[in-house]
C-alpha cells in the first residue's frame, strides 16, 4: 500500500513486500510533473478495474460482507506490523505483510471485494498518519496492484487449464505481481520527480521487494492450504508467522545500525564540508547566504536528518558564529508560527541529551510549544560545546510507522546531534583559526595576507584598481615617549578614522606599525588622488590620548593596477605603493607611484646584492673621527665609521645603505669588518706605544646573536687588543626593543672588560628609567642638543642634566656634534668628559687620519710608560 509524506514532497511507498521512496522533490516544475504522473496512474488504475471486473465473474453473497471487513482488518494490522529495514540515500524499503491477506483474497472472495478492502485499508492508513497529499496517486496505484494482481492469476489458471477453483501457482503469480507492479510505478515515481537513483540500485531493490514478497506470499499460502484441510494445525501456522515476523526484525535491527553509522558519517561529512566551504567562500559568493546560513548545504543535512528519523519535518536551529542569534532551517514541512521567542520551553533546556515530548503526555508550556510548531510529538536535543549552546535540532511527527518515535530513534538522534555538535565546534574553530591567519588582532582589519586574498579577485578584472599605502608617521615617537600601549590605541583610532572615511565595503588592512593598506575597486588615479588627499586631511587631526593631544602626520602613496609598465600582482602593487609613501617629503604628503620610482628599489637590491663583492674589491672602508678628552685636550679614542663609495651610484652615507644592509640580514658581515678594521688600527697604535681606543656601532641585530660575544672575544684575543681599548656604542631603542635578549649580551661583553656606551642618550622615552639598568660606561650626548646649545636654552638645560646624570651614575659623559669653540667651552665648564665633532675632526680615512695626528697633536709621556697625544690649539 502506497505511503507518501506529502507535506514533504516525496515520492510514494508503495505497499507489499517493499517499497520506495525518494527524497523530496524540489520546484514547482517537479510537483507538475508529479499531478499529471498521478492523473495518469488513477486514470489507468480505474480502467484496469473496470476491464478486469468485467472479465472476472462476481458471485455475490451476504457473507462476503463479513469477509471483506476481515480482509480490510488484515491489510491493515498487515501495513501497521512493516518493518522498515533500510533507508540509503533516501531511499526506504519497507518490509509488511499484505501479501499475506492478499494470497488469501484469492480464495475467500472476489475481484471487487478484495479490491474494495485494499483500498479502504490503505487510504485509511495514509489518512491516519495525516500524509493525505499523495491520496490520488496511492489510490491509482492500489487499483493496479489489485487488478494486477488478479489479471495476472487468471491468465495463469486459464493457461493451466483448470476448472472454476484457482490453482495455488495461480494465486501465487498473482500475488506477486501486486509488489512488482507498485515497485514499477514507485520507481516511474523518482524518475518523474528526476530525484537520481542508479540502475544497480533499482535492479537490487526490486529484487529484494520479489524475493520478500515470494517467502511472505508462499507462507500465507501455505498456511491457508494447511488450515483449509486441517483447521487443527492453526498453532503450526501462527508459530511459522511469528519465526518469520522474529527474522524480519532481527534482519531490520542489523541494518538499521548500518544505516545509522552511514546517517552518522554523513552528516558529519556534510557539516565537516560546509564548515571547510564556508571558511574558503570567498567574498564574491556572499549573494548565497541567507542571514549568514548557507541554506542549501545546511537543507541537505537537515533532510539526511529527517530521512533517517523518517520525520515529518525536522528543525535545525543553529548559531554558527559567537553572539549570532539562532538561524532556521527546515526540512519537510514549514513552521506554521513564526520562530519561538527565547522563552521557548524546547529552547531552554539544560544538558545535552534527547528529549521525547508527546503532546498527550506534555505540561502545559511544552504542550502550547508543540502546538505552536503543530506537532503531536517532537524529539528535541541541544547542540552544545563545552561552554555555550551551539544550536538545537528538533524532529517532528514520525511518519513512516503508525507507532511514534521509538527509542532507537532517541538513540539515533542523541548519538548524531553529538556528532553535529563537534563537527559545529570544528567549524567554529576553523573559521576562528581562518579568520586570525587573515586578520590584524590590534585593530580587527585584515592583514597583509588577509589584504592579498581579498585583492586577487578584483585584480583579474579589467576595472582599475588603486591600492593606497597610509603610513603615520608619529607611531615610533609615541612608542618612546608614553610606549607601545599609548602606541597601540592611537593605531586603532587611525584604523577607525580610515574605516569611517573609505566606508566598510572598501578592503582595509594593518600592515605593521603604524602602516596600512586600502582597495579601491573601479577607481581611476585622480579620484584615488583626491580620496588620498581627504583620507590624508582625517588622518592628521590630533589624537586624543588618555589627557593628551598628539599631533599626528600622515603620508599616504598610491599605485594602480595599470600603469606605463603595465599589470602588476597586489605584491606589486603594495611595493609600488610603499615607493611612493618614501618618495612623499615636505608639503607633499600624498604621492602616485610612477615608473621612475622604481629605480629606488632597483638600488637597493643593487646594494643589497652587490655588497659583498664590494667588500672583498676594496670599495667599503672604515674613516676615524677622533674624541678628546676635556679639559686637558688629550686624544682618548676614535669612532670607527663606514664608507662606501659604489662603482655605480658614487659615495653612499651609511643613512642610505645600512638600513638596506639590516634589513637584508647581512649587518653581521658588516659589523665584522668594521670591527676587523678598528683592531686593525688600534694594534698598529699600541704598537707606537699609544693608548687608544675605538668604538665601534651595533646594530639590534647583533644584540640578538648569541655567539656575538665570543667572536669579539676571538678577534681581541687574535690581535692581542686589551678589551678596555675597544668601545660598542649601541642606541637605548635598539636594546629596549627585545631587552630580554639583549640585556644578557651586554652583560657579557661588560664582563669581557669592553667598554660599552649608550649613543643618542636623550632622545629615548625610557633613558632615565633604564639607564641604570644597563650595564654601561658611558653616556653619548646626543648632538641635536650639541647643536642648540648656543641658541636653545632648553638644549643648554638638557645637555647640563645629562652630565650631572651620568655623574651621578659614575658613568664618563661624551658630547658628540661639537663644531664651535663656545660649545667646546660650554662643555668644558659643565665638566662633560670627551668631546666629538667638526670643531676637531671630520670623520678621516686612516692615512689622512695619521697626518691628522701628526699635524695636530703633540707627543708626550703618559702616567703608564704609554705615550700621549694632546690637541694642539
Amino acid at each position: 500500500m502506497p505511503d507518501s509524506n506529502a507535506h514533504a514532497g516525496a515520492a510514494p511507498e508503495a505497499m507489499g513486500s517493499g517499497s520506495a521512496v525518494a527524497a523530496p522533490a524540489e520546484g514547482r516544475t517537479d510537483e507538475s510533473r508529479f499531478r499529471v504522473y498521478t492523473f495518469f496512474v488513477l486514470g489507468l488504475g480505474l480502467l484496469a478495474a473496470f476491464a478486469v471486473g468485467a472479465w472476472l465473474p462476481f458471485h455475490g453473497s451476504v457473507k462476503l460482507w463479513w469477509i471483506g471487513l476481515v480482509l480490510a482488518v488484515a491489510f491493515l494490522l498487515a501495513e501497521q506490523l512493516g518493518i522498515n529495514v533500510d533507508v540509503r540515500s533516501g531511499i526506504s524499503w519497507t518490509i509488511s505483510f499484505t501479501e499475506i491477506p492478499l494470497v488469501i483474497g484469492f480464495f475467500v472472495a472476489p475481484f471487487e471485494v478484495v479490491l474494495a478492502a485494499h483500498l479502504v485499508a490503505g487510504i485509511g492508513t495514509l489518512l491516519a498518519r495525516k500524509v493525505a497529499g499523495r491520496v490520488l496517486y496511492n489510490a491509482g496505484a492500489f487499483l493496479l496492484e489489485i487488478t494486477g494482481a488478479f489479471a495476472v492469476a487468471g491468465l495463469v489458471q486459464k493457461a493451466l487449464g483448470s476448472g472454476p477453483e484457482l490453482p495455488w501457482v495461480a494465486a501465487l503469480a498473482g500475488t506477486l505481481t501486486a509488489p512488482l507492479v507498485s515497485t514499477l510505478l514507485a520507481l516511474a515515481a523518482v524518475r518523474v520527480l528526476r530525484r537520481r537513483m542508479r540502475v544497480s540500485t533499482a535492479i537490487r531493490l526490486t529484487g529484494r521487494i520479489l524475493v520478500v514478497g515470494f517467502v511472505n506470499a508462499s507462507v500465507g499460502l501455505t498456511g491457508y492450504l494447511v488450515i483449509s484441510s486441517t483447521p487443527e494445525a492453526w498453532p503450526l501456522v501462527l508459530a511459522v508467522f511469528l519465526g518469520l515476523t522474529a527474522l524480519y526484525w532481527a534482519y531490520s535491527d542489523l541494518l538499521r545500525e548500518q544505516r545509522d553509522m552511514e546517517a552518522l558519517s554523513d552528516v558529519s561529512l556534510m557539516v565537516a564540508r560546509s564548515g571547510q566551504q564556508a571558511a574558503a567562500r570567498p567574498a564574491s559568493r556572499a549573494e548565497e547566504l541567507v542571514d549568514g546560513v548557507d541554506v542549501r548545504e545546511w537543507a541537505t543535512i537537515a533532510e539526511r536528518i529527517k530521512d533517517q528519523l523518517a520525520a515529518g519535518r525536522v528543525v535545525l536551529r543553529l548559531r554558527l558564529e559567537a553572539d549570532d542569534p539562532m538561524r532556521v532551517v527546515v526540512a519537510g514541512d514549514p513552521l506554521p508560527a513564526p520562530d519561538p521567542a527565547n522563552d521557548d520551553p524546547l529552547l531552554r533546556l539544560p544538558g545535552a541529551h534527547v528529549r521525547h515530548f508527546r503532546i498527550t503526555e506534555a505540561n502545559p508550556d511544552v504542550r502550547a510549544a508543540l502546538l505552536e510548531r503543530a506537532a503531536q510529538e517532537a524529539l528535541v536535543v541541544p547542540l552544545r560545546s563545552a561552554n555555550q549552546l551551539l544550536g538545537v535540532v528538533e524532529a517532528h511527527d514520525r511518519l513512516s510507522r503508525w507507532r511514534g518515535f521509538g527509542k532507537y530513534d532517541v538513540q539515533l538522534l542523541g548519538t548524531m546531534a553529538s556528532h553535529l555538535a563537534t563537527s559545529l565546534d570544528n567549524r567554529r574553530l576553523l573559521a576562528t583559526l581562518r579568520h586570525d591567519a587573515y586578520h590584524d588582532p590590534l585593530t580587527g582589519h585584515l592583514n597583509r595576507p588577509g589584504f592579498q586574498q581579498v585583492a586577487r579577485d578584483p585584480l583579474r578584472e579589467p576595472a582599475e584598481v588603486v591600492v593606497l599605502r597610509i603610513d603615520l608617521d608619529v607611531f615610533s615617537t609615541v612608542s618612546d615617549a608614553l610606549g607601545y600601549s599609548w602606541a597601540d590605541r592611537m593605531v586603532i583610532a587611525a584604523g577607525s578614522r580610515i574605516r569611517d572615511a573609505l566606508g566598510s565595503d572598501v578592503p582595509l588592512a594593518r600592515l605593521e606599525g603604524a602602516s596600512f593598506a586600502a582597495l579601491l575597486m573601479d577607481c581611476t588615479v585622480e579620484n584615488a588622488h583626491q580620496v588620498a588627499e581627504r583620507l590624508r586631511v582625517q588622518l592628521s587631526e590630533p589624537y586624543p590620548v588618555d589627557r593628551l593631544s598628539v599631533e599626528a602626520n600622515a603620508m599616504i602613496g598610491y599605485a594602480s593596477s595599470v600603469d606605463d609598465s603595465g599589470e602588476v600582482d597586489v605584491d606589486g602593487l603594495l611595493q609600488r605603493a610603499d615607493v611612493a609613501v618614501r618618495a612623499t617629503r615636505g608639503g607633499e604628503e600624498v604621492r602616485g607611484y610612477v615608473p621612475s620610482m622604481g629605480q629606488i628599489f632597483l638600488r637597493r637590491f643593487q646594494m643589497v646584492t652587490q655588497f659583498r663583492q664590494s667588500l672583498e674589491d676594496g670599495h667599503v672602508s672604515v674613516h676615524y673621527q677622533p674624541k678628546v678628552t676635556l679639559p686637558n685636550r688629550q686624544v682618548q679614542g676614535v669612532e670607527a665609521l663606514v664608507r662606501w663609495v659604489h662603482p655605480e651610484f658614487g659615495r653612499l652615507g651609511p643613512d642610505e645603505f645600512v638600513p638596506a644592509i639590516e634589513a637584508a640580514g647581512l649587518i653581521g658581515v658588516l659589523t665584522s669588518f668594521v670591527l676587523e678594521e678598528s683592531l686593525k688600527r688600534v694594534r698598529k697604535w699600541l704598537d707606537e706605544g699609544l693608548r687608544i681606543s675605538a668604538a665601534v656601532n651595533l646594530s639590534v641585530r647583533n644584540l640578538a646573536d648569541e655567539d656575538f660575544p665570543a667572536k669579539v672575544q676571538r678577534e681581541l684575543e687574535r690581535f692581542g687588543v686589551p678589551p678596555e681599548l675597544l668601545t660598542f656604542e649601541l642606541t637605548e631603542s635598539g636594546v629596549m626593543s627585545d631587552p630580554q635578549k639583549a640585556l644578557p649580551i651586554l652583560r657579557e661583553l661588560h664582563s669581557l672588560g669592553i667598554v660599552l656606551a649608550v649613543d643618542d642618550f636623550g632622545t629615548g622615552y625610557s633613558s632615565l628609567a633604564y639607564l641604570r639598568q644597563l650595564p654601561v660606561d658611558q653616556v653619548k650626548i646626543d648632538k641635536s642638543f650639541v647643536l642648540g646649545m648656543g641658541t636653545d636654552l632648553g638644549d643648554l638645560a638638557v645637555v647640563r642634566s645629562i652630565v650631572e646624570l651620568g655623574h651621578s651614575l659614575g658613568l664618563t659623559v661624551v658630547a658628540e656634534g661639537v663644531e664651535e669653540d663656545v660649545a667646546r667651552d660650554q662643555l668644558e665648564a659643565m665638566g662633560c668628559d670627551v668631546a666629538q665633532g667638526y670643531l676637531i675632526s671630520r670623520p678621516l680615512p686612516e692615512d689622512r687620519l695619521e697626518a691628522w695626528l701628526q699635524a695636530r697633536t703633540a707627543r708626550s709621556p703618559g702616567r703608564h710608560s704609554e705615550t700621549v697625544l694632546t690637541l694642539l690649539t
